[in-house]
């Protein structure tokens, strides 16, 4: 059958959806498309973090979900009805993912939930790089499991869709086929480091306790045991980080516990950037891989930068993740199974950090960065270092080495010499290797995800009229990446996260 934008809309109307992770980025472009589109979708719960269900709940909407520039368009759509519009269609629901039933305390709310919800759709997630092991598997292993129980108790689903990350496969290089992760499968493809989800729960919450009843460990002592556990159990099953290894744990856990008759979408995006047509051309929050060195550079903290710009970045917009959602919800809503998904570019149209460096240093040419003085920053390009070696001897170079001589000084001057100077060289050099830290994986990747699947889906798509724009276009050969950086995705950090 021909998936076109109107069988989507059909499909959403009257439907009532679950979302979870509802305040954040893509959660927040996915109940702005549905409202947009489709005015006539009967309910949108919003699974929302807060204290207090009612008043809490409600607060955290309005500030940050439809206070939004994002939700411009639909205000002046609706006008001085928006906000009997709003209620009539957004419902918060004060819940947690890392509690039974989804925290959620109101018997009688869930039972109406388990009685009206036809869709659920999780994307809450912890998506820091090196966060807690406890927090990350709380949240995306533990939390995506509580996610799939309460999905089964509802009467009426048709499907649990899963947000997910390509990057679950680890440091692969070649094409990365679209397929499914084996319960306690590891990256090391050895026997000897089967991935046991229930014993590493278990050993993250015997550490904690450790850590917890030993008077002489601060909380921040406490916080970074648990941050270098999660790095550690995860680069020795053969993931870079503890995002991509407890993500890839949760689709393990989902793809496992799934009854037959349930349909499981995981979408697995690459790195979402900016908005490109909808409804704001560039509206992001947050930083993602690219835009943490363009705000570098924007504000004066980076001086070099590093990795291979031949190498392609896969990046996809944050609007073509949410229409290819909402074609895989319209899909394969009713139908038993588990479908695995990559939604990004690098296969069908790749762009190379090269074109990004351009395109960035061309930007800032044309609008000079003036710093809080009022002073111009000069524009010019960087260094850029292929070898890690001779990134981290530069570093040493050029900040390291002065930092000491002038912590030398200023020990020797009574600590009043260099003071800022000292300061503000530190923050620069801090903030270069923690980039370095977080992201060498991604800008020395060599892989490039397959599509395949997608790609179906695409096809099953009615055919553009000359000129005409899909309502749910996710085709990434309709972006021109040049323009895109430059005249979309560029200014829109700059207005909306280089703050």
């Amino acid at each position: 059958m021909m998936m076109d934008g109107t069988r989507i809309l059909e499909f959403l109307k009257g439907k009532s959806i679950l979302i979870t992770g509802s305040t954040g980025f893509l959660a927040k472009i996915f109940v702005e498309k549905l409202l947009r589109v489709q005015p006539e979708v009967k309910r949108l719960f919003l699974l929302i973090r807060a204290a207090d269900a009612i008043s809490a709940a409600q607060q955290r909407l309005q500030n940050e979900i439809l206070d939004k520039d994002l939700f411009r368009i639909l205000k002046d759509k609706h006008g001085d009805g928006f906000p009997a519009f709003a209620a009539s269609k957004l419902c918060p629901v004060a819940g947690d993912i890392t509690h039974p039933n989804l925290g959620i305390q109101d018997p009688d709310l869930q039972e109406k939930l388990c009685n009206e919800v036809e869709i659920v759709v999780n994307v809450a997630a912890t998506t820091n790089f090196y966060d807690r092991y406890d927090v990350a598997l709380s949240i995306n292993v533990l939390g995506a499991k509580r996610v799939l129980e309460f999905a089964r108790r509802c009467a009426k689903l048709e499907m649990l869709l899963h947000v997910s990350t390509a990057y679950v496969v680890g440091e692969q290089s070649g094409l990365i086929l679209e397929k499914r992760f084996g319960m306690g499968e590891t990256l090391r493809g050895d026997s000897d480091h089967y991935l046991d989800i229930e014993a590493e729960i278990e050993l993250a919450e015997t550490r904690k306790m450790e850590l917890q009843a030993d008077p002489n460990v601060t909380e921040a002592a406490q916080r970074q045991a648990m941050k270098e556990l999660g790095l550690k159990r995860a680069k020795l099953f053969g993931w870079p980080n503890t995002y991509v290894f407890t993500k890839a744990m949760g689709e393990m856990v989902l793809g496992h516990l799934r009854p037959a008759e349930l349909p499981l979408v995981i979408l697995r995006p690459t790195i979402i950037l900016s908005t490109l047509r909808e409804p704001l051309p560039g509206w992001i929050e947050g930083t993602r891989t690219v835009d943490s060195l363009i705000i570098g550079y924007a504000k004066g903290k980076l001086s070099c930068l590093f990795g291979d710009l031949d190498l392609i970045s896969d990046v996809i917009p944050g609007d073509m993740v949410v229409n290819a959602m909402a074609a895989a919800m319209a899909a394969h809503a009713g139908e038993g199974g588990e479908f695995i998904y990559h939604v990004g570019s690098s296969v069908r149209n790749p762009v190379a950090f090269s074109l990004i460096e351009q395109c960035g240093f061309r930007y800032f040419l044309e609008n000079p960065r003036v710093t809080k003085s009022g002073k111009m920053r000069k524009t010019k390009r960087m260094p850029v270092f292929k070898n890690m070696f001779f990134f981290r001897a530069f570093m040493a170079l050029r900040f390291k080495l002065p930092l000491e001589l002038m912590h030398l000084v200023s020990l020797l001057s009574g600590g009043t010499i260099f003071a800022s100077e000292y300061k503000k060289l530190n923050r620069i050099y801090k903030f270069g290797m923690h980039l370095v830290d977080l992201y060498q994986p991604y800008v020395f990747f060599k892989g490039r995800f397959d599509d395949k699947n997608l790609e179906g889906l695409r096809r099953s798509m009615a055919p553009r009229v000359d000129g005409e724009v899909n309502m749910f276009d996710f085709d990434p050969k309709h972006v021109d990446w040049e323009l895109y950086f430059s005249t979309i995705h560029i200014p829109g950090v700059m207005k909306y996260s280089c703050k």
